[in-house]
């Protein structure tokens, strides 16, 4: 390879077109789902047994972090986690790009993260190649059950995402928003 040619998981981490299917990124899902089913058979009983497969899925995990299996993410390696998060039953995270989440997030039954999506154009999207745009939420975030997030999404800093809302655009700190498509409904005064 040149050095100008760049990898697949490169690319896909450069908001890129990319193939899923690249050897490379195969191994690291395979990987992801090793490690996956291992935490969906662990139990309350064995705390630092979950730990240890957040730190060897994840890219970063903060302290106290708790995710309740059943939980779902394509790499784990891409998902940056801070400290006291926690993400109830049927969590799913698709981490074909970043996916930088603040301390104190709390996320309800069944939230869904996706950094994952797929060209517009047919033709393209024939091609079997894919696309990913990252997605930050900050910190003190509440995400209601159901909620989707989506694409190259920013949810600012004390913010609650309403149950089942779909968030297509950026959210600002110290609101309350809702809906499909999600929206501000209430703005907080600073905390």
């Amino acid at each position: 390879m040149s050095e100008f040619e760049q990898t697949e998981k490169q690319k896909m981490l450069a908001g890129e077109l990319y193939l899923a299917t690249d050897p490379e990124l195969v191994a690291e899902n395979k990987r992801a789902s090793r490690l996956l089913r291992q935490y969906a058979q662990t139990t309350l009983e064995e705390p630092e047994l979950r730990q240890q497969i957040l730190r060897d899925l994840l890219g970063r995990v903060g302290e106290a972090a708790n995710i309740v299996p059943p939980f779902h993410c394509d790499y784990g390696s891409n998902i940056f986690i801070g400290d006291r998060f926690y993400m109830n039953y049927g969590g799913v995270i698709l981490d074909c790009n970043t996916v930088h989440i603040g301390n104190d997030v709390l996320c309800a039954p069944y939230v869904q993260i996706y950094t994952a999506t797929h060209p517009t154009d047919p033709t393209v999207r024939l091609t079997g190649r894919e696309l990913a745009a990252p997605i930050t939420i900050g910190n003190t975030v509440w995400i209601g059950g159901g909620a989707i997030i989506c694409p190259g999404v920013t949810i600012g800093d004390n913010t609650t995402i309403g149950a089942g809302s779909v968030v297509t655009k950026d959210i600002p700190a110290n609101a309350i928003a809702v809906g499909n498509p999600c929206r501000v409904i209430k703005t907080l005064e600073k905390c």
